[in-house]
């Protein structure tokens, strides 16, 4: 018997599996952490405790539970949350944390001087996106800018997964489709790093070096099996970014499918048969030679259940208060009572891309209770999601297929108001896991133990949401998107000062 060994580092939590040559898990694992939020537009991880260190704890688990001969995984693979931007030294050691994807704004300054030199038509046109707190290329600036002697230190630039496949190798790579976030640093013409468009960024030696996500980054080392428990020389893949792992473990493999991951954000990944050239969404190069992505995503979804949950539910035992909390909100009717929710707690990625937007509860009064407001943030993260499908249908890719994953997909209210107010079914898949159970499909793509189409096998439909109609969202979701509008400028203000 072979086995296939694959973690994923989330934004709260880290997951692994050990999988079989047929797609059965063996051994499942998990460990939370924090994210860190030093001041309000900046999220962190601590790269040795949270991205390594969970791999480590993880894997230690899998081996303890399933009794696997580490010598009988034929492959690893990881992916993590992305894009990340962490400085190393020359020794590879981690300089500061590292800064998270879209959700951290703090490069404000920077997408703004870089898009007003460079010019936002070109960007869009050669590095496939227009600059937003997405991208890193600004993040790296903001670290030249700010943290100067931080930056004169810096041997390479990496992301999380490229950190923990450097730690498991002694290799610095990283997958085409994470690079096309490093904008504008990447070009998504050439498949390859540029430096005529911001040359005063950074060196593009400082950069790891491109591969696909199934070609092998290297092997395990003596120092690595060491502090793993794998066994010395087993194959590491390069990896990707957590969204793309999951996308791949529900079967979004044709032009038209569509992954819509219900996690710490809502992200959506549809792959698509050319690229789509729009500054509201973002686009890669997809995990395979000659196909596309069209990505979007929302700051806070998961994450601001967790804020309600943590902030008006303290007296509910945690293991079961998000059990609770969604019965109160299924009490609540469509539209929660006339109450809206702009879900804009860390300012918002796609379609509007503002990081001085605010959350907002509108319409309160003396008779709402926390299951109307709990309903109205799931129906805020709705109409966010719907905002985005309405965009991919504007530009002409309008979803075919809509594979739901992630640990939103439990919860029905939250489930079945995103389709009724998208307007689309949701499939969800025999196995939810995640990117962890991608990753290890990943590894059996990169040893040829699998084909892409043996993921239907590995990951069978369970079950299809369809949508229904409620008049409540077809009055609420037009205001859903005013209440942004007229209330942009204040909330601009807001931030002011």
């Amino acid at each position: 018997m072979t086995y296939t060994l694959g973690i994923d580092i989330g934004t709260f939590e880290s997951k692994g599996v050990l999988v079989d040559g047929s797609g059965r898990i063996v051994a499942s694992a998990a460990q939370p952490h924090e994210m860190i939020v030093p001041q309000a537009g900046w999220a962190e991880h601590r790269p040795d405790e949270d991205w390594w260190g969970d791999f480590r704890t993880i894997t230690a688990a899998l081996l303890a539970e399933s009794g696997v001969d580490p010598a009988e995984i034929v492959c690893v693979a990881t992916s993590a949350i992305g894009p990340c931007m962490l400085p190393v030294d020359a020794e590879g050691r981690p300089l500061m944390n590292g800064v998270l994807y879209g959700v951290d704004t703090r490069s404000a300054a920077e997408i703004e001087a870089l898009t007003a030199r460079i010019g936002e038509d070109t960007i869009l046109d050669r590095c496939g996106n227009a600059l937003t707190s997405q991208a890193v290329g600004p993040k790296i600036l903001w670290l030249k800018n700010a943290r100067p002697k931080l930056f004169e230190k810096t041997a390479k630039v990496l992301t999380s997964t490229s950190y923990i496949v450097h730690k498991l190798t002694g290799e610095y790579v990283i997958d085409h489709y994470t690079a096309a976030n490093f904008a504008p640093l990447y070009d998504v013409g050439t498949l390859d790093w540029t430096q005529d468009l911001a040359d005063d960024i950074i060196e593009s030696e400082k950069l790891p070096r491109l591969l696909w996500s199934t070609e092998i980054a290297g092997q395990i080392t003596a120092q690595a099996a060491a502090e793993t428990g794998l066994a010395e020389g087993t194959p590491v893949t390069a990896g990707t970014i957590d969204a793309a792992a999951e996308a791949l473990s529900v079967g979004v493999q044709a032009p038209g499918d569509m992954m819509m991951m219900y996690g710490s954000t809502i992200f959506i990944i549809q792959v698509t048969a050319d690229r789509v050239r729009d500054a509201r969404l973002w686009y890669a190069p997809w995990l395979f030679p000659g196909q596309h992505a069209s990505m979007a995503g929302l700051a806070t979804s998961g994450t601001l259940t967790h804020w309600f949950r943590d902030q008006f539910a303290q007296e509910l035992p945690r293991e079961t208060a998000f059990a609770t909390l969604a019965e109160e909100a299924e009490a609540s009717p469509p539209g929660a009572n006339g109450l809206l929710l702009l879900p804009y707690f860390s300012g918002e990625r796609t379609p509007i891309h503002d990081p001085k937007a605010k959350g907002a509860f509108f319409g309160l009064n003396l008779t709402h209770n926390r299951g109307d407001m709990y309903r109205a943030i799931l129906e805020g993260i709705a109409n966010g999601t719907a905002h985005v499908i309405e965009t991919y249908r504007a530009v002409g890719h309008a979803p075919a297929r809509v594979l739901a994953v992630g640990g939103g997909t439990k919860n029905k209210v939250w489930m079945q108001a995103t389709s009724d107010i998208g307007g689309v079914p949701q499939i969800v898949s025999e196995k939810s896991v995640g990117a962890s159970y991608g990753d290890a499909f990943i590894a059996a793509l990169a040893v040829g133990a699998v084909e892409p189409g043996d993921i239907s096998a590995w990951n069978p439909v369970a079950r299809t949401i369809a949508p229904e109609t409620h008049a409540a969202y077809d009055r609420q979701y037009p205001l859903f998107k005013a209440l942004y509008q007229q209330t942009r400028d204040i909330a601009a203000k807001l931030g002011e000062g």
